[in-house]
């Protein structure tokens, strides 16, 4: 921002002759807009998108925990068991029954073929068969719950409990954070809020890189009943969770006036400042300005200044207003 501002002052020295003293003056020549850019930067924190406390859904004792904190996990990859022995052989008699009924009901259609049983017989049989298939599915299910699977890939944040722990269903025994996508989430004023969009790309500052992010959502309703309301940004590259982001945000701000050096400006009354400018007729003269906003060394002004005004920023203490000069 301070580069740009830089570019836009035409700058340039002049030599007059002042009780017999030659001085150089750093002179800018006005150029007045209507608008001008504005920097604010809004601190957050950066989460991962994907977080998850894992639990088994069933009760039982831990057989064996295969990661610990800091490990980097797949998705799909098993990270715990239960002790499997019950549901093992629940299985087992299920998948008996169901090959018992099956055979049955086989046997019932080639009876009913030759007209030795009744339909009724084999509709029996057909429902015991599904019966004991139902129940093949369900012990298979509640083997595959002796297991915790990662959900995503990601990084164990913590280990809650060992191996040998008796547990109930939905007892946390880990926590994972994603690693593929990290959001920041920022607490923006709500005059600020119209001033983005959904899906826009916005400059941020993590630790020493430069990055964008993209705005994904707003949440509806203010943090804590605050005049902010939460912006959430997501990122193309990855950085760890827990690092500070901080957006700048860039704002176009409608304004008549222009951007002057702030050592140009002096202070008079009632937060009124006085800038000192040579007149066509080589005169100095002192105008009253508004400060609308400074960055850096620099003010953007409005008051009585025009185009094409020159402004005295260099030597200003040994002028007086309405002096003429010697411009050599």
């Amino acid at each position: 921002m301070i580069k740009y501002i830089v570019n836009k002052l035409n700058l340039f020295l002049i030599s007059i002759v002042f009780s017999s003293e030659l001085l150089s003056l750093e002179i800018l020549e006005v150029k007045m807009m209507d608008s001008y850019k504005i920097t604010r930067e809004f601190p957050g924190k950066l989460l991962p998108a994907q977080q998850s406390n894992l639990a088994f859904e069933i009760p039982g004792k831990i057989n064996i925990i295969n990661v610990d904190i800091g490990d980097a996990v797949k998705k799909g990859q098993i990270l715990a068991e239960l002790d499997n022995r019950e549901a093992t052989a629940q299985l087992k008699q299920a998948k008996a029954k169901y090959d018992l009924a099956l055979q049955i009901l086989n046997r019932y259609k080639d009876l009913r073929s030759e007209g030795h049983i009744s339909i009724q017989d084999l509709d029996n049989a057909n429902s015991e068969e599904l019966i004991a298939k139902s129940q093949l599915e369900f012990y298979k299910v509640k083997l595959e719950q002796t297991k915790l699977i990662s959900p995503f890939d990601g990084v164990i944040q913590n280990r809650y409990l060992d191996t040998g722990s008796v547990i109930n269903g939905g007892i946390p025994i880990l926590e994972i954070l994603g690693s593929r996508n990290v959001e920041a989430h920022i607490s923006i004023p709500l005059k600020f809020i119209d001033k983005l969009n959904i899906g826009n790309f916005y400059d941020f500052k993590i630790g020493n890189k430069k990055s964008k992010g993209v705005l994904a959502r707003l949440a509806p309703m203010t943090p804590g009943g605050s005049d902010n309301r939460l912006a959430i940004f997501k990122f193309d590259t990855f950085f760890d969770p827990g690092s500070i982001a901080e957006l700048k945000l860039s704002l176009n701000i409608q304004g008549r006036g222009t951007w002057v050096p702030i050592k140009s400006l002096s202070q008079s009354e009632q937060g009124i400042w006085a800038i000192y400018t040579i007149n066509d007729k080589k005169v100095v003269v002192r105008d009253l300005v508004e400060i609308l906003y400074f960055e850096g060394e620099y003010a953007f002004v409005n008051g009585t200044l025009n185009d094409g005004d020159l402004v005295i920023l260099g030597g200003a203490q040994k002028i007086i207003e309405g002096k003429s000069l010697n411009i050599q």
